[in-house]
């Protein structure tokens, strides 16, 4: 059996009560944390809390080489941890097909995304945001500061009224690898994030950024990206959203919740 586990967005406390369980009925336990972070505890705390061994795996060894996970889910209980939900984003289908291609059970337990805590820290409606988009480092595709497919799939939700939920890259493997940027931050901020596309794109875009979803204190603010460019939103894991066509409600939520200027949600009646 091989269980895929989110673990929710924060730190140990952050899982379903389903979720716990398994972990802790689990024969091995295994995990990835290249694709998102529990800024708000670390693999030590996540052991003693759960009594358990984890076992890290990188990116190849979750991609490439995962014979280790199904081997030992072909003849034990295997828990497979991510952080947020492990099939929203950060998802993992290839290695479930694999599983079950070779005859192994899967069972998959959601937890909470950043996706819809977007939506629920902004007041921007769920069913209104379109395709979601990563914006990756300058450094790491090497194409211009803004890959034009970014901006492509923004504009598109724009044509649509459609928000879209910009999700800022993380490179633990760069940060970690002797030949990465030796000043790399390994997280994008929200303001670099801001900065890239206020200069490639839109500086006076309303943009909403959502800092520390799932913590006790997150942050969101809204403003033109040229402003959000030259503020800065404390510690990580950060996102971005750009707002399509506003709703009422949606304008007097991010008034309310993200201190955004008046005349960029106004909406007409």
């Amino acid at each position: 059996m091989l269980t895929f586990i989110g673990l929710g967005l924060y730190n140990e406390h952050s899982i379903t009560r389903e979720g716990a369980r398994a972990i802790r009925a689990a024969d091995r336990v295994f995990a990835e944390f290249y694709t998102s972070q529990l800024l708000g505890t670390s693999v030590k705390q996540l052991e003693a809390h759960y009594g358990v061994d984890i076992a890290v795996r990188d990116r190849a060894g979750v991609e490439q080489d995962p014979e280790p996970m199904l081997a030992a889910a072909a003849e034990e209980s295997v828990a497979f941890l991510t952080a947020g939900d492990t099939m929203i984003s950060t998802t993992h289908t290839d290695l479930r097909i694999r599983a079950e291609s070779r005859g192994i059970e899967t069972h998959v337990i959601h937890g909470v995304t950043a996706e819809t805590a977007a939506s629920g820290l902004t007041g921007l409606q769920n069913y209104r945001f379109g395709k979601a988009v990563t914006l990756p480092f300058p450094f790491v595709h090497g194409a211009g500061d803004v890959p034009p497919s970014v901006i492509e799939s923004i504009e598109a939700n724009e044509s649509r009224g459609l928000h879209t939920l910009v999700y800022l890259d993380i490179k633990i493997d760069y940060h970690q690898r002797r030949d990465g940027p030796a000043d790399h931050d390994p997280y994008m901020t929200a303001d670099v994030a801001a900065k890239l596309l206020a200069d490639d794109w839109r500086a006076d875009q309303l943009g909403v950024v959502v800092a520390r979803a799932g913590s006790p204190e997150p942050l969101v603010v809204a403003d033109r990206l040229g402003s959000l460019a030259v503020d800065s939103f404390g510690d990580p894991l950060h996102m971005l959203v750009i707002p399509g066509d506003l709703h009422h409600v949606e304008s007097d939520a991010l008034s309310a919740l993200a201190d955004a200027p008046a005349d960029l949600v106004a909406v007409d009646d």
